[in-house]
Parts: structure tokens; sequence; C-alpha cells
């Protein structure tokens, strides 16, 4: 079965750009100035108010991946790091891309992708105009699609959700945020030019997700009834 994993880095509009009926929409029910502040600071959370400036792929069992970045500085020349392509485009341009990509393959992978960037790649790709290639969101308990994030809460069962830095801590694994950047820093780096940076961050979280995969598939997945009787 080939499958991929894919992840996705968003930065959110500037909120005096957004329309004063809208912004009167994200307010209506924010008080004090804290509350408000937080408005801002959510609109890279919704592809209404956010856009994706990175999509990233990446295959568990070659070790081979991309990732596709916007960047609006001088020219950045296409580069291989550790087994990952960086390529530059616009917002439509890396959607493109992406859905070239992920159409081959027989089965998808991601952290919070049901609740995050799955959502957030269809809906930007309709303000795009650009047509889905695959289905994203299959039947949640199936194969197809494999969301570390469902799996280690097993479903929404566990009390308390984790981000993927907790479950790397916990595993032992590299978190991304160990080389100095978080998600919510996104829009200041994006803004500051540091596109390469994000790029970069974006294949940390890839690489994140391959490790939890190989936890999750070595010492958590229950094997299913068939290999199960094999093994008796």
């Amino acid at each position: 079965m080939s499958r991929i994993i894919f992840d996705i880095e968003t930065t959110g509009k500037d909120f005096d750009s957004l329309e004063k009926p809208v912004q009167d929409y994200l307010l209506q029910w924010a008080e004090s100035e804290e509350e408000k502040e937080k408005v801002h600071e959510s609109l890279s959370l919704y592809p209404l108010t956010g856009e994706i400036v990175a999509i990233g792929m990446l295959n568990p069992d070659s070790g081979k991946g991309a990732v596709y970045f916007q960047n609006t500085g001088e020219p950045i020349p296409s580069f291989d790091e550790e087994g990952i392509r960086y390529e530059t485009g616009s917002e439509a341009e890396i959607l493109v891309k992406f859905w070239d990509a992920v159409k081959s393959y027989d089965q998808f992978i991601t952290f919070n992708g049901r609740g995050f960037d799955c959502p957030f790649i269809m809906i930007r790709s309709a303000v795009c105009r650009i047509r889905p290639k695959r289905d994203l969101m299959p039947n949640r308990y199936g194969d197809i699609h494999i969301d570390i994030f469902d799996q280690l809460s097993f479903y929404g069962a566990s009390r308390r959700k984790f981000s993927l830095d907790m479950w790397c801590r916990t595993f032992g694994i590299k978190s991304p945020k160990e080389d100095g950047i978080a998600g919510n820093q996104v829009k200041e780096l994006f803004l500051a030019g540091r596109h390469i940076d994000i790029a970069r961050y974006c294949g940390g979280d890839l690489r994140a997700t391959k490790e939890l995969l190989t936890v999750w598939e070595n010492y958590l997945k229950y094997p299913n009834k068939q290999k199960a009787d094999s093994k008796n």
C-alpha cells in the first residue's frame, strides 16, 4: 500500500484588511480587549480568514518528500534537504502541486488532519477554484486516512487531547519546536520574510508525524482480526 504523510502551515489575514461586516461578525462575542486580541490571533485557524503558506508531504516508507511554500520576497531556487524537496509557489500553485502528488496514494497519514488540515485544504482549494483529486475525509474509522491525533486519543475517548509537541516529548521524538519555532509564530515569520524557516518547520512536522506513526504501528495499533487469527 502506498502512503503519504501531509501537513500544512497557515497564516491569517490582516484584521484591518477584512471588510467591516466580516470584522463585526468575528468580534460579535468579544467584549474585552483580551477577547478581541484572541480573535485577531485566531485568523490563521480558519480557511475563511487565513491561507496556506506551506504544504508538505512525506512518504514514510521511502523517507522522500516535498514541501511547497509561498515566497513573497526575492526568488528562492528549489533545493533538497534531508530527503525533502523544497519549492516555492503561490497558494494556488502549491495546492495544484499537492493534489497532483497525493492523487496516486492509497493511504493518507496526518496529525489532526481531520480537524484542521483537510478541511482547510478543501476550502482553500475551492477559494482558488481548484477541484480536489482525492477525498481526504473518508470514513473516520477506515484505513484510508490515518489521523494519528485520533489514534492517540482513541477517537476522543481520552480525557484530554494533546499537541504534536507533547506527544513527541512523551515518546522521546524530536519536536519541531526544538528548533525554536512554533505554529503560532508562522504569521510573524511570514511577514518577516522568513519563508524558508516556515518551510523547514513544516518539514519538521512531517518527520515528527512519521516517528509518531512508527510508535503507533509498533506499540499501539492492534492487528486486525485476520492478522490476529493467523498468529494463533
